[in-house]
Formats: structure tokens, sequence, C-alpha cells
């Protein structure tokens, strides 16, 4: 291995050590807030890439449909939910923000698809299709299960997962799709060959973790959700409302795996049952992180990416089982210093 094959190498997995990161970002985020181990972030990935590749084709995605049911399974839960103390008002802001908005969003896709518009349209319609369903996931599957054990909530987590991945293979069938570069720029740096892509990748993903300190350090809103993970029943009692958290949480990881989705899917063929595999590397690096803390979260992608990539030149076969296998002496040296709870309350 000269040293060219070890620059194209690290390369390649920090630029995988960048989705990763988004992924270990969006698990930790979900988790701390709401104690859900979100499988089903990888399907936000194939979601977002599918999608955009039907509207790059003129066509309209699959994923508006499913948008359009669970908003209203979304706007069924939360009808019944507030049923006792139920006003025209309240009825009218569950409605506008479950049936309204998905139908609003199908419809603009519906006119904008065919006319293949710039790509910076159509990622922004891809995100929009897809981000929103996080929120109605948490509403009709996750709220009214928020008090279960963390074990029943991975259960749900686990069966959502398998839900989504039949669902993806009716909307988009079997065949993989693979989407436009962001930029088709490439130049050379000494013995690297650097493409526009990958420069994308790391500007966005830079860009998105940067945005995401900005709110959780100067809005209220991202102030609510620090208190929240920090002590949920301290945030309740000064007024943060647990679904708010909830909504918002799972609303920004699905924008954050939808986005991943967009970022990877000029790189790599995206399939139905793909973002899996991506989300499951993901969840490694949030393991690692200990599920609590982003800078490490984020650091530990790093390292799987890295692994990743030298794994897959030195030993091609085996480089998924090396990359699953590091958090084994993790989790043993993790068990080792604590004290196992029967439940965290």
């Amino acid at each position: 291995m000269d040293l060219s094959i070890i620059l194209i190498l690290f390369q390649d997995g920090v630029i995988n050590a960048a989705i990763y990161a988004l992924l270990a970002l969006a698990l930790v985020l979900v988790f701390t807030v709401t104690r859900v181990i979100f499988v089903p972030v990888g399907e936000f990935v194939s979601f977002g890439a599918l999608s955009l590749a039907a509207l790059e084709a003129g066509r309209v995605p699959g994923t508006v449909r499913l948008l359009i049911l669970l908003g209203a399974a979304a706007a069924i839960a939360g009808l019944w939910r507030e049923r006792a103390n139920l006003t025209l008002k309240g009825a009218a802001a569950i409605l506008g923000g479950t049936v309204v908005l998905p139908l609003a969003i199908a419809a603009l896709v519906a006119v904008l698809a065919p006319a293949k518009p710039p790509q910076a349209v159509q990622v922004c319609l891809a995100l929009l299709i897809t981000a929103p369903m996080g929120v109605y996931l948490y509403e009709c599957v996750f709220r009214p299960i928020a008090e279960a054990t963390v074990l029943v909530l991975l259960i749900v987590s686990v069966a959502l997962h398998l839900a989504l991945v039949g669902l993806a293979l009716v909307f988009f069938g079997a065949e993989g799709s693979r989407t436009s570069p962001l930029s088709s720029a490439s130049f050379t740096v000494g013995d690297l060959f650097v493409t526009g892509q990958s420069l994308a990748v790391l500007g966005l993903t830079a860009a998105l973790i940067a945005a995401l300190w900005l709110f959780f350090d100067r809005t209220l809103a991202g102030k609510a959700l620090r208190a929240t993970a920090v002590n949920r029943l301290g945030a309740r009692l000064v007024g943060i409302a647990p679904g708010f958290s909830g909504r918002v949480a799972f609303g920004l990881a699905g924008l954050i795996g939808a986005l991943g989705g967009i970022l990877v899917s000029p790189l790599t063929t995206i399939y139905y049952d793909t973002g899996f595999l991506i989300g499951l590397k993901g969840f490694v690096a949030a393991i690692i992180g200990g599920l609590v803390s982003y800078p490490a979260a984020a650091g530990a992608a790093l390292l799987v990416g890295l692994l990743e990539s030298y794994a897959s030149f030195s030993a091609s076969e085996f480089k998924e089982v090396i990359v699953f296998m590091i958090i084994v002496p993790i989790l043993l040296v993790r068990s080792r210093r604590h004290v196992a709870l029967e439940d965290e309350e």
C-alpha cells in the first residue's frame, strides 16, 4: 500500500464518516429526548435518496402516498388523544398539520415533478416529502407509548423498521437508483483526486452540524430539547411539553436521515433496503459515543468510516464484520463500569 492508496482510502473513509456522523447525531438526538433507539432512521436515507431519484426522472415519488397515509394516521391519533378537551381551534390545528400539509406537499410535487425543475428544487422537494414523516411516526406510533420501557420502545422501533422496508419495496421496487452529483467539478491535489461531490458531502455535513449547534445553543426550542435530554421530569415541571420535544426530535431525525440519503446517493446505488446497513453503521458510532454525546458520536463516526475504508482494501470480505465487531469490546468495558438497573426511572 503506497501513499496514494492511503490518501484515497482516507478520503473515502472521511466521506463515509460524514454520512455516518449525521445518522449518529440523529440517533443520539432522538434517544436522549425520547428514549427511543430510532432503528428506522436508515429508511429515511432510502426514502430521501429514492424520492430524489424519482423526481429526477420526472415522476411523483411513491413516498408522497406514504406521507399522506402517515399524516392521516397522525391526525386520528391526535384527535383521539385530545378528545376530552378538543376545541374547534385545536381540531383545526391538528388537521392543518397532519392532513392539509401533506396534501399541499403532494399537490406541489405533482405540479413540479413532471417539469423536472433545477436540482436544488428537487432536493428541497425530496426533503419536504421525507422529513415530516418523522413527526407523523412519532405522533401515531411512539407518542401513545411514550411511558413504556426502553425495551418495549426498541421492539416497536424494530417492528416499524420492518414495516417501512416493506413499504419501500412496494413504492420503489427492487431495482436500485443513483442520483446526479451535487457538483461535477473535480481537481487533483498531489496524488489525490478530489471530486466536487466529496466536497459537497463534507461541506453540507459541516454546515448541518454547525446549524444544529446554533439551534441547540441559541434558540428556545433547542434549549427545550437540551433540557429534556438532561432531565425529562425536570423539563416537564418547568413547562416543556414532552410531545413538543418529541416532535422536534423526530422531525430533525427525519430531515437528517433524508439529507444523508441525498448526499450518499450520487456515490453508490441505493436500494429500498440499503438505508438499514448505513443506519446500522451510524448506530455503531452512536453506541461508541454512549448514545449521549454528540461530539463523541461524530468522532466515533470518523473511526467507523476510516476503519471500513481501510478494511475494504485489506480484507474486503470481512469489512462489515470488522466494523460491527468494534462495539463488542466497548460494550464489555462499559458493562464492567456501570451498575445494572432494572429501569431508568
